[in-house]
């Protein structure tokens, strides 16, 4: 799906919604009438059947079964069954991804164990600009193992893995850019990462449920992400983390937790690591959490994340060109790559009033975020937002300009979340 050529207008959406292949998507979330959400890549939308699924948790499987739950509702393999089923979204082996504590936690365990593996190398190649929190456990990981951080511009990433040559042990990069959306090539980057002894580890926050990635195509080392953008499984919901199989034997992650024992229940006070991806398990799952995971994640069982890509490419040309349209002389830059196929799902607009911008914006139902210091952020997942949905959303957007609607104190004070 291509946009219209020539002026485009809102009949035009209407058409390329009517030969929208997944349009029926949209059908299996629960999405508030008048609102059109462009918020996806920070918070996915709640899927149909969440809701049940954790009633029937709470009322009856911790309400009247209590701690048989456990095993009678089958929640114990719970992180287990989610991560298999991002898994086949990922590209990977269903025994190769589990659900677990958040990406900072998953983060730093794969870092040491990843150095673990790689003691006689010193270096860790990051960018600047990375997601903080990826900088800080970085940081922090490198004090702690006697590294050195080597944070590059995204230009010069190729360029300081090569120079850091045979003492290169870690590159840590997220996929997507959560500010530009601009694309790392994973396969590229592992190979020469690989090809010089080192390891990669790839941040996915901004990939799973919106790019089809083929971890095991590109031979990725490990991988995290989370659970609550495109995978929709709530605020907060859990991470999930990825070890290639050939590196089982070999990880040494540093949160030795009971789940992650070879036998949990055995109880002994030396710790053997499970052989499996269990081994990333450090304790209990939130297991409200996780259960609201997987439920969500049966919006992908049936969906060709080939078609999702092909319609968040098409969804973000449609939003550049009616930017270049609608808003000419109105002082935006785009922040993300102009080529789709260089540019995650999402297109990012720079602007100095940005954040009252986005409020404004946000007020008229066009529910969009905002990253400091100036950049508006539209996230386009693909199985509910149409094409009629970009349309609306920039002459909104035009509108807010033109009738300077931005510019009132309400809009400019900060609040907690941006």
């Amino acid at each position: 799906m291509t946009a219209p050529v020539g002026k485009i207008t809102r009949e035009d959406t209407i058409k390329m919604d009517g030969a929208d292949p997944i349009a029926h998507l949209r059908e299996r979330f629960e999405l508030p009438e008048g609102d059109i959400y462009l918020d996806g890549n920070s918070l996915g939308a709640l899927p149909l059947g969440v809701m049940e699924r954790l009633e029937v948790a709470v009322k009856k499987e911790w309400g009247q079964g209590l701690i048989r739950s456990w095993n009678d509702a089958d929640w114990y393999p719970a992180p287990q069954r989610a991560g298999a089923a991002i898994a086949r979204i990922l590209g990977a082996d269903d025994d190769e991804v589990i659900v677990c504590d958040s990406i900072s936690v998953n983060l730093f365990k794969l870092l040491v164990g990843a150095l673990r593996m790689r003691k006689d190398r010193k270096i860790i190649v990051s960018e600047i600009g990375n997601f903080p929190t990826d900088v800080y456990i970085n940081q922090e990981v490198a004090d702690l193992m006697g590294c050195e951080l080597r944070c590059v511009m995204p230009e010069e990433v190729e360029a300081a893995i090569s120079a850091a040559g045979d003492n290169l042990a870690i590159v840590q990069l997220t996929h997507v850019h959560y500010k530009t959306g601009r694309i790392y090539d994973m396969q590229g980057i592992t190979k020469k990462v690989q090809d010089l002894g080192g390891l990669v580890i790839w941040d996915l926050a901004h990939s799973a449920g919106c790019l089809p990635v083929q971890l095991n195509d590109c031979n990725a080392d490990f991988a995290v992400g989370c659970g609550y953008k495109y995978l929709n499984g709530g605020p907060g919901a859990p991470a999930f983390v990825f070890v290639a199989r050939r590196h089982f034997e070999a990880m040494d992650q540093p949160l030795r937790g009971w789940h992650g024992h070879a036998e949990p229940f055995a109880f002994t006070q030396e710790y053997k690591p499970h052989p499996t991806i269990d081994q990333m398990l450090t304790g209990t799952a939130s297991q409200l959490a996780t259960l609201a995971l997987e439920t969500a994640l049966k919006v992908f069982e049936d969906v060709d994340m080939n078609l999702l890509r092909q319609k968040n490419m098409a969804l973000g040309d449609l939003f550049i060109a009616l930017v270049e349209q609608e808003l000419g002389g109105m002082n935006f830059e785009l922040a993300s790559p102009k080529e789709a196929e260089h540019r995650g799902s999402q297109v990012s607009l720079i602007h100095e009033e940005g954040y009252a911008i986005m409020q404004a914006v946000i007020a008229r139902g066009i529910i969009g975020d905002f990253r400091a210091p100036d950049i508006l952020r539209f996230g386009f997942a693909s199985p509910y937002v149409r094409y009629i949905d970009i349309w609306d959303s920039i002459a909104h957007l035009r509108d807010v300009m033109e009738m300077r609607e931005w510019d009132q104190p309400k809009f400019k004070e900060r609040r907690a979340v941006t």
